[in-house]
């Protein structure tokens, strides 16, 4: 558990010096505007209230106006302050006038200007050393929509936003207990983006919720505009084509997942959340797994298992196959496989290597181009350069099978799309040298590097390697959840 910090976190500004609020009113609006320049947004409204000067700024399109108007600003220019000037009409203000629920007051002059483009409405006044900060944020957002990448049969329909304020609403809605925490990370030298760490505190281990925090304080970056970006600070320092890090965009997903002590970060912006520590099997298990009947979800547990190998491993073997091990071809087939390829131009592992590439070539640009286009996209690939380049003798039809074949596979474990997609080519290639010796010699190769992931202290191959057998009752056969719900009460009654 004392995963040492990466050397790429180390903290980039070490300075807590605080410019402080001065009790000149024209100072404070002068640095203000040092700081915003002559940005259009950035507002500035003078009032005065019984002799009393009075500074509102605000970023417009970051709040709600309407929001801001009735809540904050009428209230205050309208209120009786009798004799109350400076600090004492902040207070007052922020405590008896304003009707907002959502305010704060700091003496910190550069937390007052990040709140104001957080969407804050900041008040000061003449005399005071202290600012109000009213939280009426009214940025525009997306709607909460249905998942996009992890679609469940039965599961829930919501999908997290970019909002990371409506993110964590989702989630407090299905754990109504005050154990579920957050905590607030600015990550971004100059975005300053905000990262809300989420846990449950009874069962997160505290060293760990430690030194994740401390890699997202001290990450080395200058902007932060996703998730994906802290996605290096926060895995192993091992280098390996696998993550200790995972992703989901499903509320219940993550609140599954805190539940069973583990760490979510939600990144504002990103409509996804990253989960740690991850591990190995996790990609094959799904919501839906619970909310079936459990000899259904085993299952589909083992057909997403039988998927992934088949994804990784099919055209590397069927090009090994065909080099070296013609032997294990039935009769049946090896006159019309061996006549399908003595037509094409290219060797076996060349010929793999190529449609591989056009397939990758061809989901990529689906992938990126406008949907009235990806469909046509479609239809080239499989048309064009599927059925045509068969019949023109370029490619065999034992090769578009395997090509079909694997990358129907390949999605039907999306999370690892990434990892398997560079696999499929490395064995390929092995394949295409070695034979079966070097796909072995391969294999186990991938397997050392797995098992030597150890992503804050929690092997990255377990409950497998090294084995505990109270968790293999959810690794690929899962338990009644008569059986599960028991013996999580037994845990947590031991724990206490």
């Amino acid at each position: 558990m004392n995963d040492k910090i990466d050397e790429i976190t180390v903290p980039v500004e070490k300075t807590d010096k605080k410019k402080h609020i001065t009790s000149d009113l024209k100072k404070n609006i002068a640095y203000f505007k040092s700081q915003f320049g002559d940005a259009f947004d950035v507002k500035y409204r003078k009032y005065n209230s019984n002799g009393n000067e009075i500074y509102f700024v605000m970023v417009d399109g970051m709040c709600d106006s309407l929001l801001a108007t009735e809540q904050v600003i009428l209230p205050i220019i309208e209120a009786d302050f009798k004799d109350e000037k400076g600090d004492k009409l902040i207070h007052s203000a922020a405590d008896r006038v304003s009707a907002s629920i959502d305010k704060a007051i700091t003496t910190d002059i550069d937390e007052a200007i990040r709140e104001a483009i957080y969407g804050s409405i900041i008040m000061l006044a003449e005399g005071s050393h202290f600012a109000v900060m009213f939280g009426v944020q009214g940025f525009p957002k997306r709607a909460v929509l249905e998942p996009n990448t992890e679609m469940q049969e039965r599961g829930s329909r919501e999908a997290f936003v970019e909002s990371f304020k409506d993110n964590v609403t989702m989630i407090r809605r299905r754990v109504r207990n005050p154990v579920f925490k957050t905590q607030i990370v600015e990550v971004g030298v100059t975005s300053k983006t905000r990262a809300c760490v989420c846990y449950m505190s009874d069962r997160v281990d505290k060293e760990m919720l430690q030194n994740v925090i401390n890699r997202l304080k001290n990450a080395t970056i200058d902007t932060v505009l996703g998730a994906g970006y802290m996605q290096t600070f926060l895995d192993t320092k091992h280098p390996s084509i696998f993550s200790g890090v995972g992703f989901t965009e499903r509320p219940d997903v993550l609140t599954a997942k805190i539940s069973e002590g583990k760490i979510c970060i939600i990144v504002d912006g990103t409509p996804n959340a990253l989960i740690v520590p991850y591990i190995f099997i996790e990609h094959f298990h799904s919501m839906d797994d619970y909310l079936k009947r459990p000899y259904y979800a085993t299952f589909i547990r083992i057909l997403k298992i039988i998927s992934f190998f088949i994804s990784v491993f099919l055209p590397g073997l069927y090009v090994a196959v065909c080099t070296f091990h013609q032997e294990i071809i039935p009769e049946t087939m090896i006159f019309g496989i061996t006549g399908q390829e003595s037509r094409t131009p290219l060797p076996v592992m060349l010929e793999a290597l190529f449609i591989h590439l056009i397939y990758e070539i061809v989901r990529e640009a689906g992938l990126r181009m406008p949907k009235s286009v990806g469909h046509a996209i479609s239809i080239v690939g499989a048309l064009v350069i599927g059925e045509s380049a068969v019949t023109a003798g370029i490619l065999s039809a034992p090769m578009l099978i395997v090509v079909g074949l694997t990358a129907v596979s390949s999605f039907v474990v999306s999370t690892l799309y990434e990892p398997v997609a560079v696999l499929r080519f490395a064995f390929i290639i092995v394949g295409g040298l070695t034979g079966f010796y070097g796909i072995m010699l391969c294999f186990t190769a991938v397997l050392i590097n797995a098992a030597a992931i150890n992503p804050y202290g929690v092997p990255f191959t377990s409950p497998l390697s090294p084995t505990k057998s109270g968790a293999l009752r959810d690794m690929v056969i899962r338990s009644d959840w008569k059986f599960l719900g028991k013996k999580r009460m037994q845990i947590e009654k031991m724990e206490k």
